[in-house]
């Protein structure tokens, strides 16, 4: 016998779900390609910050290593898609490399082993680094990070190098990504409710408590290390491939700080506060780029400032930062039971 409650949330997410590919169907038709670029990018924020909110909000890890694992996704989906005569006429300093030159996949097979690669990276990257802890940890994983950008700006017979990979298939539109943001939330809620979960939570508010009950911590921190990997493996892939163009510079520390200011800005721990601030944070990004451009008051016009909306985002985030540490939601989470329990709660007043 299913429970009424939990059979009425899986009606109402299922109401949801075709809510969102109703919206998805009439973007599609009805928004311009900036609109719709901006919707994607929301979709590839949210896969990126609920993979960081995995390592940091859950398990307490500070990484500072996403953009490597970005930069691996990137360009092994963007090696896969890219067809054979294409490599070989946009490698013009080194001829590709086997079997680079001429390996091709599916872009579903794709995204799925570049994710996979970043996993393995992830892997031996964990090995290594979490057994430190803190700022030595973000400190190491930022190191790996930047290692990843100088190899692909070194490896000309793999990453044509400074060149970078252009006229990459676009096969990123807004069912892809948005299918792919629902799978990441539907396997990052379900870890950390389950058993896993809770052990992950256990680690990350007091991990020498967690070892004296007899938790192996370090296998759990490199497996929560791994998976956030793996999606954000697959956030890169999406996005070179809604891009169509990547080379090293994109992949820099700034890449990394705009996640984790979501994951921030959302609340450390918060799968629905993390949701909220990509859509907002992303949209806002876009919509203050007026502040760099020239401005007219009157006579007077004040010359546009190249970055000076990161400016204005890394202030609001020393502001979140001061006066609301926890974030938008802090540890919070929407759920239906809490929905139908705030309309109870108002009828019986």
């Amino acid at each position: 016998m299913i429970d009424p409650k939990l059979k009425r949330n899986y009606t109402l997410n299922g109401v949801a779900v075709l809510l969102l590919a109703g919206i998805l169907y009439w973007a599609g038709g009805n928004l311009d390609g900036y609109k719709i670029q901006i919707m994607n990018l929301v979709a590839v924020n949210i896969i990126l910050a609920l993979s960081l909110n995995l390592i940091y909000g859950f398990t307490g890890l500070f990484s500072l290593g996403h953009a490597g694992f970005m930069a691996i996704g990137a360009y092994t989906c963007s090696l896969l898609i890219l067809p054979a005569a294409q490599k070989q006429a946009m490698f013009i300093l080194q001829a590709p490399m086997w079997p680079f030159s001429v390996v091709h996949a599916p872009f579903l097979v794709a995204v799925v082993i570049a994710g996979m690669v970043a996993a393995f990276f992830g892997i031996l990257i964990g090995l290594p680094v979490l057994r430190l802890g803190g700022d030595y940890l973000g400190i190491a994983t930022l190191g790996f990070a930047e290692i990843i950008r100088v190899l692909a700006n070194n490896m000309p017979r793999v990453t044509n190098g400074a060149l970078g990979l252009k006229g990459i298939p676009s096969y990123s539109n807004l069912w892809w990504n948005y299918g792919w943001c629902l799978l990441t939330l539907f396997v990052i809620i379900r870890l950390v409710r389950s058993n896993f979960g809770n052990t992950l939570k256990a680690i990350r508010d007091d991990e020498v408590a967690a070892r004296a009950m007899g938790i192996n911590t370090f296998r759990y921190r490199l497996t929560s290390f791994t998976i956030g990997a793996f999606f954000a493996g697959v956030g890169g892939a999406l996005l070179a491939s809604l891009l169509t163009t990547i080379d090293p510079k994109m992949f820099l520390f700034i890449l990394t700080f705009n996640v984790l200011m979501i994951v921030v800005a959302g609340g450390l721990g918060s799968i629905t506060g993390t949701i909220l601030a990509g859509v907002v944070i992303t949209v806002l990004l876009e919509w203050l780029r007026f502040v760099e451009n020239p401005i007219s008051l009157g006579n007077m016009t004040i010359p546009g400032i190249p970055g000076m909306r990161m400016v204005v985002f890394s202030l609001a985030l020393l502001f979140i930062i001061l006066f609301r540490h926890q974030g938008i939601m802090g540890r919070r989470e929407f759920s239906w039971d809490w929905l139908f329990g705030l309309f109870r709660k108002r009828g019986e007043a």
